[in-house]
């Protein structure tokens, strides 16, 4: 059979059946992106639905690439954190961000893309990562999860911003922040019971909720026409070229190294699962690499921020998927997805809750807030690595922790 050659099924102990559900759990998993990371890049500025068309296509062809060439069951996507990062810092306004325009943003990924291909061909990229202590990698990633968290919560209006405390509870009486809490709610109870695509299906019942309190209305389901204009070849090397040296190299550096840990741990501990470790390497690592490298500097060119391995992806492994051929049905499924834009922008779309100073609108994001909150929770599962008989690590651990978490990565 075409597919046992190509795939070694039978080397690796499966079948077409285990990787058809791997690759529909994964894709269950890790869907979310699909209505999360248009609503965030649209606060940069871009357009909507051609950022959900890009997430989509780049999602796919990644995905694609990495089964095809490393031949593991391993998603990729545009990655929770680095979407953050982008907006709110790349593109976020001095002093706490570096004041780039979303197109000098998409360059900036382009460009960490481009030094991810070279780094991997060179076989430089694990020495760099071996070199970083574990303290800095644990505190960045529990930073980041923390700022998600705060977006999430200040997204479902249940925190608000107080001139005296910077933050107090929100008005819990407020339609977008009882949807929120009863979202939050679902999505728990859904996780608990290891439900297969619990932040998903949790997205659903938000929105579901969101329509019964007459916060969200319907507007189609599909729609044929792809609309990738607004974001497709717009990234601006000129202008980020004109950036101060000293926040450009800044900016590059922090984006190589949110997605130089985000692929390597995502790239363990799925083959750690999928049983793929020999001796505790993974075979055919610089292939993997290497397509999560191209992936990113394919994002940059369409339209979206870094792409990087997906730890959803244990999802489908525990269904049974340990091949690429898992990875051409999430792939698959992805493009698919580009067809119900409408559907995500009424998921994804903002609720106005009043203005600010100068008159525009406040938007809240109640269909999203549960997600973000649960997903940077999640986040904070790396500080069980370090080792509590190490206290300098664990101080180290916290100040980097409170310097991504209030100064946003910047």
């Amino acid at each position: 059979m075409r597919l046992n050659e190509v795939f070694q099924l039978d080397a690796h102990g499966t079948t077409l059946r285990r990787e058809v559900l791997g690759g529909v759990t994964t894709y269950l998993a890790m869907s979310y992106i699909i209505f999360v990371q248009p609503g965030i890049l649209a606060q940069a500025g871009m357009d909507f639905r051609a950022v959900l068309f890009a997430t989509c296509l780049s999602a796919a062809l990644a995905t694609f690439l990495m089964g095809l060439l490393a031949n593991y069951p391993v998603a990729l996507a545009p990655g929770m954190g680095e979407n953050f990062f982008f907006v709110f810092t790349l593109c976020g306004a001095a002093p706490l961000g570096f004041g780039l325009t979303w197109q000098q943003g998409l360059a900036a990924v382009l460009v960490a893309g481009l030094f991810f291909i070279l780094l991997t061909l060179s076989g430089i990229r694990s020495k760099i990562i071996d070199s970083i202590p574990n303290s800095l990698k644990v505190g960045i990633a529990a930073g980041i999860g923390l700022f998600i968290t705060l977006i999430g919560l200040e997204y479902g209006s249940l925190i608000v911003s107080s001139p005296a405390t910077l933050v107090r509870l929100g008005d819990f009486r407020h339609p977008v922040a009882l949807v929120s809490v009863l979202g939050l709610l679902a999505m728990i109870i859904l996780l608990a019971y290891r439900v297969r695509g619990a932040v998903l299906l949790g997205i659903v019942a938000t929105t579901a909720i969101a329509a019964g309190f007459g916060l969200v209305h319907y507007r189609g389901l599909f729609a044929t026409q792809l609309h990738l204009a607004p974001t497709f070849w717009k990234f601006d090397l000129r202008g980020l070229l004109g950036v101060h040296p000293a926040r450009l190299a800044t900016a590059i550096f922090v984006l190589l190294y949110l997605a130089l840990f985000d692929t390597v741990e995502t790239l363990v501990g799925v083959g750690q699962q999928a049983g793929l470790l020999r001796d505790g390497k993974l075979p055919r690592s610089g292939r993997a690499l290497f397509s999560d490298a191209v992936g990113t500097t394919m994002g940059a060119a369409l339209g979206t921020s870094t792409v990087t391995c997906y730890i959803e992806s244990a999802a489908g492994v525990s269904d049974g998927a340990r091949t690429g051929l898992a990875n051409m049905v999430t792939g698959a499924l992805l493009l698919a997805s580009m067809f119900f834009s409408p559907l995500a922008s009424m998921i994804g779309g903002g609720v106005s809750v009043g203005t600010d100073a100068a008159g525009s609108p406040i938007l809240r994001y109640p269909t999203l807030a549960p997600a973000l909150i649960v997903v940077g929770a999640m986040m904070l599962k790396v500080v069980r690595e370090l080792d509590r008989r190490h206290s300098a690590d664990i101080q180290h651990c916290l100040r980097n922790c409170l310097r991504f978490y209030f100064l946003r990565g910047g």
